[in-house]
């Protein structure tokens, strides 16, 4: 055998060797990554699913507000059975986390699943903020109808379960957004009545583009109106 192709087959030889160390460090390395991707996702779930329950928890009925399952355009009240705090910064928590997590069908959701409620904050006065993730705004469809139930079901739900909410401000990850979705106007406050100011099973069809807006009011407990649509 020539020295030329001695030298050629120790150089294959090395090769194969070296894969031979270098596969298994490969394939132990992508397991991490996915491991790690894995982990990341159950956090996030963990995070989106974790149930908030406080000492002075009590298991009452509650009514939110989902999409109508037969009548398209409106909300509709249901009575869900859920453990609710007395205070009502958690209850008021405990009652949008339901509104995500446990609509009668994925059709009737309002709001995406992937959204959080990161911080919700009550002044004296009545004034609610709702700081929510960025899945809020990148993920509920664009398009007045959808944006408008969106918010109209946070507070129709919020005016039936939590009494010292009295108006509502959305930010999205702690920065004021001027819409949505791009149509309804996060910039004002929505007023934020007791159902028996308000019609209790629908919520009205929104606005066309091209119709009069109606909705965010100023920063006032004025009478209920639905969300703005931005032009």
């Amino acid at each position: 055998m020539s020295r030329g192709a001695k030298i050629t087959i120790a150089v294959i030889a090395l090769v194969v060797v070296l894969g031979v160390i270098s596969i298994p460090a490969m394939i132990r390395s992508v397991l991490g990554l996915r491991r790690a991707g894995v982990t990341a996702e159950q956090s996030r779930r963990t995070t989106i699913q974790a149930p908030i329950s406080t000492p002075t928890d009590k298991r009452v009925t509650a009514q939110l507000f989902w999409a109508s399952a037969t009548t398209p355009g409106t909300l509709e009240a249901s009575q869900v059975e859920l453990p609710l705090s007395a205070d009502p910064v958690q209850r008021a928590k405990q009652l949008i986390a339901a509104l995500i997590a446990q609509a009668p069908t994925p059709a009737q959701a309002t709001l995406p699943a992937d959204a959080v409620l990161q911080q919700f904050y009550l002044l004296p006065d009545g004034t609610a903020v709702a700081d929510f993730s960025d899945a809020l705004g990148t993920e509920t469809p664009s398009g007045i109808l959808s944006e408008e139930l969106a918010v109209d079901s946070i507070v129709r739900t919020l005016g039936a379960g939590v009494a010292q909410v009295h108006q509502l401000k959305i930010l999205i990850h702690g920065q004021e957004a001027e819409t949505l979705a791009g149509h309804i106007d996060l910039t004002g406050f929505f007023p934020v009545t007791p159902p028996e100011s308000t019609d209790s099973t629908s919520a009205a069809p929104a606005q066309s583009a091209t119709g009069s807006p109606s909705g965010a009011t100023p920063a006032s407990p004025a009478p209920p109106a639905p969300a703005t649509a931005k032009p």
